[in-house]
């Protein structure tokens, strides 16, 4: 058993934290041991650690953190020494700690590295907390930082378009400017034309006219000539863009025709089902058939209606399954609460996955199984099984929603089961035409193998 500074027995020793050292208590957990190592001698090292003694603090800490830490963890001994060096330290803060009220305005990763070291009653707590508002404020300040390079985008955008803007209306004013100009030279032309019919002695002074005409003409036909040009590479740029947009269109009604591809081949399989299912002789109806009566031997409506299923009979699932083209979408917290909530929520998830796996096999229908990841603090290392889509939920979006989300986006007419309990998404799935089943029912099928 750990003991405290004061020789009575620490509580704390026998907490476990659950989890990884979050990365910034444990670069102060690594430097408070790089700081006290100086203080101890090479025969209270231990072994694997007394290699670095000689070394620097700054290099100790670069070059042997993971031997410190592994050393803090499992050398009881090792840490009490430099929790007695934390004390020499910081008496103001570990004292703190060991009275059992931490001072608020310290830093939540000191004290969670304090903590750490000297073990008092709830650190694992302290650690856990610091851990949770250090990744709250990486968040903040990745998203202040997002948000500082959107603005300053949406700067840059602006002042594009207020130069594309000036720009075009500059060359505009100067196409204006030169096509009056060719005006202008035009009438001078003819001007010029007709002082020759007056004379001989107008005639050289009209040719000198002329030819400064025609070449100041020729340099601004140059100058329009080079002003199209550009125009028409602009021109193909926007043609260019253009043909981009209208592409986009048509792959937006690709999905559309995806969708409704989808719908014809469940109609299809379900007219060839219906037709194996009915046993249709490949003759015509005859009048008499159409009259409706029953037939010696065949059942009445009543006794069709006495072999229904019950709502929460599992043969029901396996008829709904059976249907072509047959879509299942699994609320999947729902589930393994339902059937097995003492489990953690990775083991939950892994059993839950691997039964649906076995059913899709059995079955041949597409399974979407669905989570609730708005809470998650990072993302979920998790291989879907075969046969099973795993999905979850975007932060700020719940799995009812995303639910809600695949059921419109099958297309009318498909056969869609969720298995949920709740009863807000049954009846808002069941307005979209699919078929709701509860998460006993799921859980009897499985069950069975």
């Amino acid at each position: 058993m750990v003991e405290s500074a004061s020789g009575e027995p620490d509580d704390g020793a026998a907490e476990v934290l659950d989890r990884p050292l979050p990365d910034g208590v444990r670069r102060r957990v690594v430097q408070i041991v790089s700081d006290g190592f100086g203080g101890l001698t090479v025969g209270e090292l231990p072994a694997q650690l007394r290699q670095y003694a000689r070394f620097t603090p700054t290099r100790r800490t670069k070059f042997a953190g993971n031997a410190m830490a592994t050393a803090l963890e499992g050398d009881p001994l090792f840490r009490q020494r430099i929790g007695e060096r934390l004390r020499e330290a910081q008496p103001e803060l570990t004292g703190a700690l060991d009275a059992g009220t931490p001072p608020p305005a310290a830093d939540p990763l000191d004290v969670a590295a304090a903590a750490y070291v000297l073990r008092p009653t709830g650190w694992v707590k302290l650690v856990t907390a610091a851990g949770e508002e250090a990744l709250r404020a990486d968040a903040e300040r990745a998203d202040d930082e997002t948000r500082a390079e959107l603005e300053r985008l949406r700067e840059e955008l602006a002042a594009a378009r207020g130069q594309t803007k000036a720009e075009t209306e500059r060359l505009r004013t100067e196409l204006e400017s030169a096509k009056k100009e060719a005006e202008s030279m035009h009438r001078k032309l003819r001007g010029a034309l007709s002082d020759v019919k007056r004379g001989e002695a107008a005639l050289r002074k009209a040719a000198a006219e002329f030819d400064a005409a025609k070449a100041e003409s020729q340099a601004q036909l140059s100058a329009a000539e080079s002003e199209t040009r550009r125009l028409k590479a602009r021109l193909g740029e926007t043609e260019a863009a253009l043909e981009a947009s209208r592409r986009a269109a048509r792959e937006g009604r690709s999905v559309e025709d995806m969708r409704v591809r989808l719908l014809l081949d469940t109609l299809l399989e379900s007219a060839q089902g219906l037709r194996r299912e009915l046993a249709l002789p490949p003759v015509s109806v005859r009048p008499a058939e159409t009259v409706d009566a029953v037939e010696p031997g065949r059942m009445t409506p009543k006794d069709i209606a006495a072999r229904a299923l019950s709502e929460n009979d599992p043969a029901i699932l396996d008829q709904l399954l059976a249907l072509p083209q047959a879509h299942m979408v699994v609320d999947g917290y729902n589930v393994t609460k339902t059937g097995y909530p003492t489990m953690p929520l990775e083991k939950q998830r892994l059993r839950l996955l691997g039964s649906l796996s076995q059913l899709a096999a059995q079955t041949g229908a597409e399974m979407t199984c669905v989570f609730d990841g708005a809470e998650l603090a990072a993302p979920v290392l998790l291989a879907p099984p075969r046969g099973v889509r795993v999905l979850f939920s975007k932060p700020g979006v719940t799995a009812d929603e995303l639910i809600r989300q695949l059921v419109r986006a099958e297309p009318s007419g498909r056969p869609v089961v969720v298995v949920s309990t709740d009863r807000e998404v049954a009846d808002g799935i069941a307005k979209a035409g699919a078929r709701p089943v509860a998460s006993a029912v799921l859980l009897k099928r499985l069950s069975r193998g």
